[in-house]
């Protein structure tokens, strides 16, 4: 007889809203790493976590970063300089998120926070400080571990 894990067993079986974000974990010359905080207004507002945004109906993950890196961030990528690294699968209250995360170690331009949001370089080891959405909290350790 199998027995699931108690986190699984709890989950809605029935249908549930999948909402599809990209995000990117930016890596600069000194190896750190880009976290932008969730601006007032937003939901989880105050949290920090890795750029990114809602794929449109009609995008590609990686046109979507393209898209709102542009957007939020003022800069400049080509899909040549995003790596496939891993995927965020998360239960929210009133949704599921499913969210492709690529590496990033080149872009264009001079980051400029659009939205209001405050940006940081943080170096690894100190990623964990950093209060973050649920989702984005496992992508920590997969990011030491590889980086």
């Amino acid at each position: 007889m199998s027995q699931l894990c108690p986190e699984v067993a709890s989950r809605p079986t029935g249908p549930v809203t999948l909402v599809l974000v990209a995000a990117v974990i930016m890596i600069d010359i000194d190896g750190r790493i880009l976290l932008a905080q969730r601006p007032d207004g937003k939901s989880m507002a105050g949290l920090w976590e890795f750029p990114g945004g809602k794929i449109e109906a009609g995008e590609t993950p990686e046109r979507a970063l393209i898209r709102e890196l542009n957007e939020e961030l003022n800069i400049d990528v080509t899909e040549a300089c995003l790596a496939p690294f891993v995927f965020a699968s998360h239960s929210y209250e009133d949704f599921h998120l499913l969210m492709p995360t690529f590496l990033c170690r080149r872009w264009d331009g001079i980051l400029l926070a659009r939205e209001n949001q405050h940006l940081k370089w943080v170096k690894i080891p100190d990623l964990a400080k950093y209060p973050m959405p649920p989702a984005d909290k496992p992508l920590i350790a997969m990011i030491r571990d590889f980086v």
